[in-house]
């Protein structure tokens, strides 16, 4: 089974370049991040026209996530349950999470996360991020005592160490690359969660992001922020792990690439 994650950057400006590297690279689930619309804009039959199920969580304008699976999709989840230390609802008005059961004939569950960016610093904005992300410990927790199958995949706005950027010093006044933040991200994976990128062994320099300013993708300034991170069950499952980077050079392209995780079926 081959599951993509990917912040597209608004769904229907890109719909045709989406298309185009779904009907190329015939991921099994594709879980997009930043759709940028509401359920009923979204351009659903464009991707059941290629055997896609599809599920939305939108919001207009921002964020939103949505997941697409050739197989049937049950159990599906909308927003992260419960609330944090701060007192933040789970369903608060930010559509960034979206869950449910792929039943394909061994069945794995996958949560889409487009968590918030956090800046600028100093603000109710990053105090959100990181209220999102106890919120999600919270539920990454309860999903491993389930001892099934999943991963947690998507744009997770953190820098988790200098290698993960080309210019780390580029990022020391950006929310991405806190140590806050990188510590909520090390307490996600100290779970017992596997990083789908190291599973494979990709290299130090396999990016995720390029800004679309300043030049950042012909000067390969890029930093690697979107993850699949994997349950044990999953990551006894896990085979390989691809970076779409080729998707940064399409038309219309968004900013960050497709990464794919392929498991044994």
């Amino acid at each position: 089974m081959r599951i993509a994650t990917w912040n597209v950057n608004s769904v229907n400006a890109r719909l045709p370049t989406v298309l185009a590297w779904l009907e190329a690279a015939k991921p099994d689930v594709a879980c997009l991040q930043e759709i940028k619309c509401v359920d009923e804009k979204f351009p659903r039959e464009a991707f059941e026209s290629l055997g896609y199920n599809v599920e939305v969580h939108g919001q207009k304008s921002y964020n939103g996530v949505a997941l697409l699976s050739k197989h049937p999709l049950s159990d599906v989840r909308r927003g992260l349950p419960g609330t944090d230390s701060s007192g933040y609802e789970a369903e608060a008005e930010q559509a960034r999470y979206i869950e449910a059961v792929i039943e394909a004939p061994r069945p794995v569950r996958v949560g889409c996360i487009y968590l918030p960016n956090g800046n600028p610093l100093g603000t109710e904005k990053f105090a959100y991020k990181l209220a999102w992300f106890e919120r999600l410990y919270a539920h990454a927790r309860d999903l491993l005592s389930l001892e099934e199958p999943f991963t947690l995949c998507g744009d997770y706005n953190v820098i988790p160490t200098p290698e993960d950027a080309r210019n780390p010093s580029a990022w020391v006044g950006d929310a991405l690359f806190q140590p806050e933040s990188q510590a909520a991200f090390r307490a996600l994976r100290h779970l017992g969660l596997s990083d789908a990128g190291e599973l494979g062994g990709q290299p130090p320099g396999t990016y995720t992001f390029w800004d679309y300013q300043a030049g950042a993708w012909q000067r390969d300034h890029g930093i690697r922020i979107d993850f699949h991170l994997l349950s044990p069950q999953a990551a006894d499952r896990f085979r390989s792990v691809e970076t779409h980077r080729d998707a940064r050079d399409m038309d219309k392209p968004s900013d960050h690439v497709p990464v794919v995780v392929e498991l044994e079926d």
